[in-house]
């Protein structure tokens, strides 16, 4: 006889393990300040590397500007603006990514425990 409960629970489980199980397992694989820490490490590379695209794109975009006025700049003050406006876009993209990154492991976390509580559950219906 099939036991239907039995079925249900097997195919949610298998579901999840194909879907969200293997990166739920591969974030839950660090400690929670190291997944954060690694995550915001790569993002702070990246946002750098884009803020640096992104001033090139617009040093060439305004470069005839730039170049009649070259005599008036003071680029004492202009390389701290630009250093000003750096810190301030990397710690707001760092504290975001933060907040991302943490709720990402704490919804990996509850899944998995809602995982786990399934699997007893299946193994309670097994033993039966």
């Amino acid at each position: 006889m099939i036991n239907e409960e039995k079925v249900i629970l097997m195919t949610k489980l298998a579901a999840f393990e194909k879907r969200e199980g293997r990166k739920d397992n591969n974030i839950l694989s660090y400690f929670r300040s190291d997944y954060i820490g690694f995550q915001i490490l790569k993002a702070v590379i990246a946002g750098t590397i884009s803020f640096f695209a992104v001033l090139v794109v617009y040093v060439f975009y305004n470069f005839e500007t730039l170049m009649a006025d070259i005599y008036k700049m003071d680029f004492m003050e202009m390389g701290k603006s630009i250093v000003t406006i750096y810190l301030i876009v990397i710690v707001i993209y760092a504290v975001l990514c933060y907040i991302l990154y943490a709720y990402r492991y704490s919804k990996a976390k509850r899944r998995l425990k809602t995982y786990y509580m399934n699997l007893r559950k299946l193994d309670n219906l097994n033993s039966r």
